[in-house]
C-alpha cells in the first residue's frame, strides 16, 4: 500500500495541531481551551476568517455566506493563504462583493495571533482540512471545513478529539445534510415505511480530462511566492512541485481523489439514513485507464461495501459505488432499494419499481410488498435578504452553520459525521491499494486488512 513515512517535522506538526497554536499562553491566563474565544452577545457581529481562497471558496462558499451574512450579522474580516496571489485575489474579491476591506495574513499562525476572529471557513487542499480545523478549534474558533474531513485516520482522530475537548462548533461541508429532499428521505426511511434497505447503488461519472487540472496556474505559480514547506504540513518533505500544490486532488498523499472528493458526499447519506458509522467490510479496485497525464490517483474506481450491525451478520445491505472520469453515461445517481421498491435521489421519486409483485408473492404464498409512490419534498426556500448566487444546497448548509454558531447547537454535518465518512473513504482506498478485503476495528479504531 502506498503511504508516507513519519519524520521529525511530521511528528512536530501533528503535536502542534493536537495542542493548538498559542495555547500555552492561555494557561497563564487561567483559561482552558474550551473557554477560549470572544464571548459574543446575540447582537455582536461574528467575524470570520478565510483559510484558503480556493475556486470552491470564491464560486460557492462566498455567495452562500453572503446570502445570510446581513440577516445573521456575520462578516469576512481576514484571509490566510500561503500564496501571495491568492491573498491579493481574496482582498480584491471581498472588497468588490461587500465594499469591506479584509486583513491579509501569510499563514494561520499569523491569523490566530492577530486575534479578533470568531470563526473560520477552511477550503484548502484535502489533506490539510483536519489538522487546520484542529488548530482552529484549539485556538477558540468555530469552523466550517470542506470535505473530505480527513484523508488519514491519524488526522481524523486529532480533529475529533479537538472538537470534543473544546466544544467548538464545527460543520463539515457535507451539504446534502441540509438539503430538503435528503432530509425528507431520511425521515421517510426512519419512519419504517420504506422497509429495510437491502441495496444501494451510487455513481459519479463525468468525461472531463481537465477535471482537477489547472495547467495555466501551474505554469504561473513560483515557489518564492508561496510557502512549500508549510503547504506540506505533516506529509513528507519533497522537492517543489507546482502540480502537487495546485492539482493536489490527482496525487496521494495530498488527496485520495475520487474517494475523498466524491464518495465522501454520497457515502455520508448511507451513514445518515442507516445510523451505521462505517462499512463492515469493503473490497475495491481502480486504475488510471484513460487520462495518463502524470496523475497518481485513479480515473476509475469501483467499491463493494457491506453494511450492517457488527454483531448480527444476518442483517444488513450492500452498497455498490462506482465513479469514472472517462465517460459520463449514468451521471450522478443515488438509488436506495428495499423489498418493496426504490428511492431515487436523482429524481426525488419513491416508487414501487422492483418491489415484490402480487404474482411473485403469490407463488410463495406471500402478500405483495409495494411502496406507495410519491415525490420527496424538495423545497429550497432560503430566508435571506440577499441573492448572491451559489448553489441552494450549500447556501442552506452555510446557513445551518451560521445559525449554530449563534445557538451553539450541533450542526447538521457534525465532526462525528465527518469522521465516519473519512473512515469509509480510507477503508475504500486501502482496499483498492492492497487488493484485500478491508474491515474496521471499532475498539482500536483501526483499518484491518485481511
Amino acid at each position: 500500500m502506498k503511504n508516507f513515512n513519519s519524520d521529525t517535522s511530521r511528528r512536530d506538526f501533528i503535536k502542534k495541531a493536537a495542542l493548538g497554536v498559542g495555547m500555552l499562553g492561555l494557561s497563564a491566563m487561567g483559561m482552558s481551551a474550551k473557554s477560549y474565544g470572544r464571548i459574543m452577545g446575540s447582537n455582536d457581529r461574528v467575524q470570520v476568517g478565510i483559510i484558503g481562497f480556493s475556486n470552491r471558496f470564491k464560486d460557492s462558499l462566498v455567495p452562500s455566506f453572503m446570502n445570510h451574512a446581513k440577516d445573521l450579522n456575520f462578516e469576512f474580516v481576514a484571509v490566510s493563504d500561503i500564496w501571495n496571489r491568492r491573498r491579493d485575489e481574496a482582498e480584491a474579491y471581498i472588497k468588490q462583493k461587500t465594499d469591506q476591506s479584509i486583513r491579509k495574513y501569510r499563514n494561520n499562525d499569523e491569523l490566530f495571533a492577530a486575534g479578533n476572529i470568531d470563526a473560520v471557513i477552511i477550503s484548502t487542499a484535502d489533506f490539510q482540512h483536519a489538522l487546520m480545523a484542529a488548530e482552529a478549534v484549539r485556538n477558540g474558533k468555530d469552523v466550517y471545513v470542506e470535505k473530505p474531513m480527513a484523508e488519514t485516520l491519524e488526522d481524523a482522530k486529532i480533529l475529533l478529539k479537538a472538537v470534543q475537548d473544546t466544544g467548538k462548533i464545527l460543520q463539515v461541508g457535507s451539504q446534502r445534510r441540509s438539503a430538503p429532499n435528503y432530509i425528507a428521505a431520511n425521515d421517510y426511511i426512519k419512519s419504517g415505511k420504506f422497509g429495510d434497505i437491502n441495496m444501494v447503488e451510487m455513481t459519479w461519472n463525468v468525461n472531463q480530462p481537465g477535471r482537477w487540472r489547472l495547467p495555466k496556474l501551474v505554469s504561473e505559480i513560483r515557489k518564492e511566492d508561496t510557502d512549500w514547506d508549510r503547504f506540506l504540513m505533516n506529509r513528507p518533505k519533497v522537492a517543489w512541485d507546482p502540480r502537487k500544490y495546485l492539482e493536489f486532488r490527482l496525487f496521494w498523499p495530498y488527496s485520495s481523489g475520487i474517494w475523498g472528493q466524491w464518495m465522501a458526499h454520497q457515502i455520508d447519506t448511507v451513514h445518515w439514513f442507516s445510523d451505521l458509522n462505517h462499512p463492515r467490510s469493503i473490497v475495491a479496485n481502480g486504475g488510471i485507464y484513460t487520462w495518463k497525464d502524470g496523475r497518481e490517483n485513479p480515473d476509475t474506481v469501483t467499491a463493494v461495501m457491506d453494511y450492517g450491525p457488527k454483531d448480527d451478520a444476518t442483517k444488513g445491505f450492500q452498497v455498490i459505488y462506482s465513479s469514472r472520469f472517462t465517460n459520463s453515461a449514468g451521471g450522478i445517481k443515488e438509488l436506495y432499494y428495499s423489498n418493496a421498491g426504490m428511492l431515487n435521489l436523482d429524481t426525488n421519486q419513491v416508487s414501487a419499481e422492483g418491489g415484490l409483485s402480487e404474482k411473485s408473492a403469490a407463488e410463495m404464498g406471500m402478500k405483495a410488498n409495494l411502496l406507495t409512490p410519491f415525490t420527496l419534498d424538495n423545497a429550497t426556500k432560503i430566508e435571506t435578504s440577499a441573492n448572491t448566487g451559489g448553489d441552494p444546497m450549500t447556501s442552506l448548509h452555510m446557513r445551518n452553520w451560521m445559525d449554530c454558531v449563534r445557538s451553539r447547537k450541533t450542526p447538521n454535518a457534525s465532526v462525528q459525521a465527518g469522521y465516519n465518512h473519512s473512515v469509509a473513504n480510507i477503508m475504500a482506498r486501502t482496499a483498492m491499494e492492497t487488493g484485500k478485503r478491508v474491515t474496521f476495528d471499532d475498539v482500536k479504531q483501526e483499518v484491518i486488512t485481511s
